[in-house]
């Protein structure tokens, strides 16, 4: 069952990426030029990309993968010229209709909504990229927890750190006024996420597996890998 936060950070997200956000989304993940800031995301974001991707079985034939918060879809594009069935999933229609756009003859399946939503169904691997980052460490696993049951190879997603910087960042932008903030990233102690990983009973069949820190500049994000025993 999803929690009250859960469901108040999923709406706050939905608003900021299919409202506010677009325009400067949209120029992020594309060749535009960007200020230097938005380079080293974009840099730490191309980076992470390799990263998750590079954790998956070869080729990916005939495997399938829920890209869960596509944005504009590069991971499921990239996904499914190895071969991978995607199902790419985000809330924002605004950016899954951008995603669709550049994605052009990909054989994706792009989808609007919760990527927690079952109705989905199974896969073989489920890649959130810094789509649970927004959300309390609580909430991170719940997540993963609903994803478990319908995944048979691995769960690959990111968090955000508590790191001395990342926390400088996020504490300098409660300083912008409420209407341009964007939803909060929220940090996590690791020891305290993978403690709340190995309690959790629906986790039970799976094992951490690889992490991964990327740092670069104003992008800050740590991968880490659920493989099934």
């Amino acid at each position: 069952m999803q929690s009250g936060t859960y469901t108040a950070t999923r709406a706050r997200l939905e608003t900021y990426f299919d409202r506010t956000a677009v325009e400067a989304w949209k120029r992020l993940t594309s060749d535009a030029p960007v200020g230097s800031i938005r380079a080293t995301v974009r840099a730490g974001r191309d980076a992470m990309r390799a990263t998750l991707l590079s954790w998956l079985s070869g080729s990916l034939a005939g495997r399938t993968l829920l890209d869960a918060g596509c944005g504009t879809g590069a991971l499921a594009v990239e996904a499914a010229s190895r071969g991978a069935r995607v199902t790419a999933i985000d809330l924002s229609p605004t950016l899954v209709a951008l995603a669709r756009e550049r994605a052009g003859n990909a054989a994706i399946e792009w989808r609007t909504g919760d990527m927690l939503d079952p109705a989905l169904g199974a896969f073989d691997h489920v890649v959130a990229m810094d789509s649970l980052i927004h959300y309390r460490t609580a909430d991170v696993v719940r997540a993963l927890a609903a994803l478990a049951p319908r995944t048979s190879a691995s769960i690959v997603f990111t968090f955000a750190p508590r790191t001395p910087a990342l926390t400088a960042m996020h504490a300098v932008g409660k300083l912008f006024p409420r209407a341009n903030r964007s939803p909060a990233i929220q940090p996590v102690p690791q020891r305290a996420l993978l403690s709340a990983i190995g309690a959790e009973p629906a986790l039970k069949d799976f094992r951490v597996g690889r992490t991964h820190r990327v740092a670069a500049g104003f992008y800050i994000s740590q991968a880490l890998e659920l493989a099934r025993r």
